[in-house]
């Protein structure tokens, strides 16, 4: 299982946009870029370095473990399934180049990823043309939602999370929960952050709240290396919470000015998903008195409440000696998919993949939550409802699935627990 750093994918970029055009393009997915008398072969696209790296590198391990489980009970099709890995860097260029390697050299069917919705909105104009199918087990933002109505990816996308348009309505209901009336937003300028900003903005004025800087947003550039405006603005006209929509690295740094500056105080900061990793609470550090400047902080993530979750978890401690990390049950769930649309199809193409992912998906079918078991079930012929790891994965016609939501806090000591879980109600 090959792991390729995406800087060489960058040099042969160039290269390889000349086959983009060569490309098989049909809109009624009746042709193929891939063989299919070859084993299915399938990439993964996360980022093991930079922004999301901490969130990445907890679940870049999923994949390859479901490979190996997959080839120990007879692979796809009569043959082992291949991973090609690639680090995306949760740069857009970076997961262009990616995924163009692996739609046009590696030759994939189906793609895991990416994690930041930014790199996935890159990925996925390379992925559709070249008809592979991509499953994202992160990229939240709605825009995917509202592409895929309009039909620009043509059935070659889906996703394990589901949109931020339910993470925003958990996190703006437990904001109106708490008894907040005027909150302000902080996101990071992006896909996801601008996504979920709006999203949050609706739904928590629809509670009765008020968003005190709704006419003047805070948006921070991803690659800014300094936040006192930033932050100031974020803190302005003393509300109730900040509601922080961030990556890791950028927005540690964003979080740690407004500490310093004093601009904290009285204020709850609400976090989400893109800041949920055991590190975070040290990125930001700790005040002069040894306290952990995030302690008290609340957010939202994600949850896995699917019915193979503790199997999953079960092999992972076993393999890895440790508890999986965010996102790990949604990136098996993304592999599992693949895999078992692929032998849905009989062939191991993305066009194939892509007709059969809702099948394997949704009902009818026989439940199954064991990845080696819907295989065989589906060798013999019968249809299969897959129950993952993160929750049902019943995907719809846009690619979307919903799932419940995790609410969790930073304690005294820097450690991240979860206290709560929030299933968000459409308002």
């Amino acid at each position: 299982m090959p792991k390729i750093n995406t800087a060489l994918a960058l040099s042969l970029a160039t290269l390889a946009t000349g086959f983009l055009l060569g490309a098989c393009e049909n809109a009624d997915n009746t042709s193929t870029t891939v063989d299919s008398n070859q084993g299915l072969k399938i990439g993964s696209l996360l980022p093991t370095t930079g922004d999301l790296a901490a969130i990445g590198q907890q679940m870049s391990g999923s994949v390859p473990l479901l490979v190996e489980t997959v080839n120990a009970c007879e692979g796809v099709n009569g043959q082992p399934v291949t991973l090609v890995e690639v680090d995306d860097q949760t740069d857009p260029r970076a997961g262009a180049a990616g995924m163009t390697k692996l739609a046009t050299l590696d030759k994939v069917a189906g793609v895991v990823g990416s994690f930041a919705s930014s790199v996935s909105t890159a990925a996925v104009s390379v992925a559709v043309p070249n008809q592979v199918m991509m499953v994202s087990p992160g990229s939240t933002s709605p825009v995917f939602t509202e592409k895929a109505q309009k039909g620009d990816f043509k059935g070659f996308w889906a996703r394990t999370a589901p949109p931020d348009t339910y993470q925003a309505l958990a996190l703006a209901q437990l904001a109106n929960q708490k008894g907040f009336k005027r909150v302000s937003t902080v996101v990071i300028n992006n896909d996801y952050g601008v996504g979920f900003e709006k999203a949050f903005v609706e739904t928590f004025e629809k509670l009765g709240g008020t968003v005190i800087n709704k006419d003047q947003p805070v948006r921070y550039d991803p690659k800014a290396q300094t936040f006192d405006t930033e932050a100031a603005a974020a803190f302005a006209g003393k509300p109730d919470a900040v509601i922080a929509v961030l990556y890791a690295e950028t927005g540690s740094l964003l979080l740690k000015t407004a500490y310093q500056q004093g601009l904290t105080e009285g204020v709850q900061i609400m976090l989400t998903d893109g800041v949920k990793s055991p590190t975070f609470p040290d990125q930001v550090g700790k005040g002069t008195d040894g306290r952990f400047l995030l302690a008290g902080a609340v957010g939202t993530v994600p949850g896995s409440d699917g019915k193979a979750l503790a199997d999953f978890n079960k092999l992972w401690q076993e393999k890895k000696g440790n508890p999986p990390g965010e996102y790990a049950p949604q990136a098996w769930d993304a592999a599992a998919l693949l895999v078992l649309a692929a032998q849905a199809a009989q062939e191991n193409t993305g066009v194939g993949i892509s007709n059969k992912i809702r099948e394997v998906a949704n009902e009818p079918g026989t439940e199954v939550t064991d990845v080696c078991e819907g295989l065989k079930l589906l060798r013999e012929g019968q249809e299969i409802n897959y129950q993952g790891a993160s929750g049902n994965v019943d995907v719809d016609a846009n690619g979307d699935v919903v799932g419940v939501y995790d609410v969790w806090t930073v304690e005294a000591d820097g450690k991240i627990q979860v206290i709560d879980k929030v299933n968000p109600t459409p308002q």
